[in-house]
């Protein structure tokens, strides 16, 4: 009886997972400093695509959140594959996907300050890690029990039912307004009558309750991806799986700029065509990293990147609890006092990374990884 291999790791989803983190360790304000001190149109748009857009559109920043999401569930295959390569039970699988997401909507809850203030009533209970936590464990859920047909229709039925609801459906307390507008919408109505504590906003959050739904979506639409990456048969080689995700981004794409001419995409109440339009982002950038890394072997330059992703909810948490900026400061500031003042953003920019890195890659060479 042939031995059963055991599961490997994707080099190139810590890579991409990595690179997606930079932009929150810093990397959007470094590279939104170049402008300072090389002004022209081209870095100007670059800087604006470091920030969010304020309600409907689309910038780089916004992309950010969703790659992740979308990662965890290229990932989840893989993982269920290693489990139960290791002999767990599906209980067992079961009760792990459960304590991830919980621990992730109790991070969130930590990271948003609750332990300096022990304030139930006021404490802010969605969060960004929240979101990541519930809408893969539900989509981690999902697969479990579904085939994949199955799981089509329900990301289907997900992003169609979001759209005509969101769309045509308003906020009862605002009659008049338009559903996609803050004011008006229907997620900021159930956030309103539904979220305990603090809504981030007041009147809507951008994590809240209903628009968590579609960002199961986003979850799904990774774990087919890891799916697709893991399917066997013959003469469907890695080069082939890359270019039908290519053809899969495009077709993403396309949809997602018809959709957006009449529903637009929207991160704060992650609307259906926002879905779509990162889902052609996320799987055209695991296709790249992955064709580049994994099927032709280009490895020599990841190291920077995967450092930062097998530890990304460490250095997202960690920023929030350690002044990487004053231990910057204390190393690099006399040298930039000394340099240009128009150069002195960027180069701040860069000790903040480079600090945050270090603190990494010495957990990465003590082997030390926090997993949720």
């Amino acid at each position: 009886m042939e031995k059963q291999k055991t599961p490997q790791r994707l080099q190139s989803l810590d890579a991409l997972r990595g690179f997606d983190m930079f932009f929150i360790m810093g990397g959007a304000t470094l590279i939104a400093a170049i402008a300072a001190f090389w002004p022209n149109d081209f870095t100007q748009w670059l800087a604006a695509q470091m920030d969010h857009v304020k309600w409907d559109g689309l910038a780089h920043h916004d992309t950010i959140f969703p790659l992740f999401l979308f990662i965890a569930g290229i990932s989840f295959p893989f993982s269920l594959e290693k489990q139960r390569f290791q002999g767990k039970t599906e209980g067992q699988i079961y009760k792990k996907i459960i304590r991830r997401g919980l621990t992730l909507v109790l991070l969130g809850i930590i990271y948003n300050g609750f332990l300096g203030h022990w304030d139930f009533a006021n404490a802010r209970y969605a969060s960004v890690l929240a979101r990541i936590g519930l809408a893969w464990m539900f989509g981690a859920l999902i697969f479990m029990n579904t085939k994949w047909k199955t799981r089509v229709v329900i990301v289907a039925v997900i992003l169609v039912g979001y759209w005509l609801v969101s769309a045509f459906v308003g906020a009862p307390d605002h009659p008049g307004a338009d559903p996609l507008t803050r004011e008006g919408c229907l997620a900021g109505y159930i956030d309103r009558i539904l979220l305990p504590g603090k809504i981030y906003y007041g009147d809507y959050d951008p994590e809240g309750i209903f628009s968590t739904i579609p960002a199961i979506a986003t979850a799904l639409l990774g774990m087919f991806t890891g799916e697709w990456i893991k399917y066997d048969k013959e003469g469907l080689t890695p080069a082939k799986k890359t270019l039908y995700m290519v053809y899969a981004g495009i077709a993403f794409l396309v949809i997602g700029l018809i959709w957006n001419t009449f529903y637009p995409a929207n991160k704060m109440l992650w609307s259906s065509t926002f879905v779509v339009l990162v889902a052609a982002y996320s799987v055209l950038m695991f296709a790249l990293f992955y064709y580049i890394i994994d099927v032709k072997n280009h490895r020599g330059w990841i190291l920077f990147f995967v450092v930062i992703g097998m530890n990304s909810i460490t250095i997202y948490l960690a920023q929030h609890f350690i002044n990487f900026q004053y231990i910057s400061n204390r190393v690099f500031g006399g040298l930039i006092g000394m340099t240009p003042e128009t150069v002195q953003p960027f180069l701040n920019a860069a000790g903040y990374v480079a600090m945050c890195w270090l603190f990494l890659y010495f957990l990465y060479k003590k082997k030390v990884f926090l997993k949720v």
